[in-house]
């Protein structure tokens, strides 16, 4: 499962012109779901996401996590993030989990971040959406976890 993270000052997803998710200071997560992704694999990513240290303490060093600054997420489903692009000009999509797979892998790493305790937005799988970030540094990473 990939998760490519990126520090925001403020997020929000719209579709079909309405708003359906917004965040303010947080993450922004885009989510690819891989074949062979598990429910150890999203849990383990839910705990990176919200333990991941990119915010500035005092000193302006990135040792602060989402949880310790009691930000947002916005989890957003995109599953263009597990396309093979190793050849040709045009992407392969063959490493991707099928839909119905990646909505219950998407749903289940959503579930396992909300335990956590943390304000969460989402995304909606498979729908049109438009993303708008304020993006904060920039910092930006990509995280993928097996299994």
């Amino acid at each position: 499962m990939i998760g490519l993270l990126q520090r925001v000052t403020s997020a929000e997803v719209r579709v079909k012109e309405r708003s359906i998710a917004k965040i303010g200071r947080g993450l922004l997560v885009l989510v690819g779901v891989e074949k062979g992704d598990t429910e150890s694999g999203a849990r383990r990513l839910a705990e990176r996401l919200a333990g991941y240290r990119v915010f500035p303490d005092r000193h302006g060093k990135m040792n602060l996590s989402l949880t310790d600054i009691e930000g947002e997420m916005l989890l957003v489903p995109q599953f263009t993030l597990a396309a093979d692009t190793n050849s040709g000009m045009r992407p392969s999509f063959h490493l991707a989990a099928e839909p119905e797979r990646g909505r219950q892998m998407f749903d289940c790493l959503c579930g396992y971040v909300e335990q956590r305790k943390l304000m969460v937005g989402r995304g909606e799988f498979g729908a049109d959406m438009q993303v708008s970030l304020v993006n904060d540094g920039p910092v930006t990473f990509w995280l993928r976890v097996e299994g």
